[in-house]
C-alpha cells in the first residue's frame, strides 16, 4: 500500500466534497490546527494507533485537537468517522497534509517560514507577508520561527527558495574564504 496514494485519495475527495458544501475555508482551517497538533504533540499519532483506545475517544481526541473547545464542523466530524470506519487512523498525518497542500494549490496560497534569531513583531511579520504576497501575486501564510543558533538577521523560506541572511551563514562564508586563501598560499 501506497501511503500518498491513499492520503491524496481521502484529501481530493474531501476537498471536492466541502468545495460542494462551500465549507472549504473551515474545514481548511480544522485541519490546519489540526496538524499543527500532530506535528506538536507526537504522542497523539501513538493514540490513534493504538487499537486499545475506543473509535470514540479518538474521534473526540481528533476533534479537540482540530478545534481545541469549540464544536467542529458537521463535515469535519463525518469525515473524521469516515477515515475511522475504514481504519485509517494511523493516516491520518498524511491526509492532513495531502488536504492542506491541495487547498492552498486550489486557492493560490504559498507557504512561508521566516527564521529569526529573535522573535519578530506582528508589524514585522505583516509587511514580510505583504511583500511576499506582492511579488507573487498570491496570498502567503507565514509561520515564524525562533532559531538562536542563527546568532542575527534572518532566513526566509517560501516554496523552493531560500533567502539566507543570517549571521552564522556569513561568517561561515568568510571562514570558508579565509580558508580557500590560505592554501593557496601554502
Amino acid at each position: 500500500m501506497d501511503i500518498g496514494i491513499v492520503s491524496t485519495r481521502y484529501a481530493k475527495a474531501l476537498l471536492a466534497y466541502v468545495q460542494d458544501t462551500g465549507k472549504e475555508d473551515v474545514v481548511y482551517e480544522e485541519f490546519k490546527s489540526l496538524m499543527r497538533n500532530l506535528e506538536n504533540h507526537p504522542e497523539l499519532k501513538d493514540v490513534l494507533r493504538n487499537p486499545v483506545v475506543s473509535d470514540e475517544e479518538k474521534q473526540a481526541l481528533i476533534c479537540t485537537a482540530a478545534t481545541g473547545k469549540a464544536y467542529p464542523s458537521e463535515e469535519f466530524r463525518r469525515f473524521i468517522a469516515l477515515v475511522q470506519k475504514n481504519k485509517r487512523d494511523d493516516l491520518l498525518h498524511f491526509i492532513c497534509h495531502s488536504f492542506l497542500s491541495l487547498y492552498r494549490n486550489s486557492k493560490h496560497i504559498g507557504v512561508a517560514r521566516l527564521t529569526t534569531a529573535v522573535p519578530v513583531s506582528k508589524e514585522v511579520e505583516g509587511r514580510i507577508r505583504q511583500s511576499a504576497s506582492t511579488l507573487l501575486h498570491a496570498r502567503v501564510e507565514v509561520k515564524t520561527e525562533v532559531d538562536p543558533a542563527i546568532e542575527g538577521g534572518f532566513i526566509f523560506d517560501i516554496n523552493d527558495y531560500r533567502l539566507d541572511a543570517s549571521v552564522a551563514t556569513q561568517l561561515k562564508r568568510v571562514k570558508q574564504q579565509f580558508i580557500d586563501k590560505n592554501r593557496r598560499i601554502v
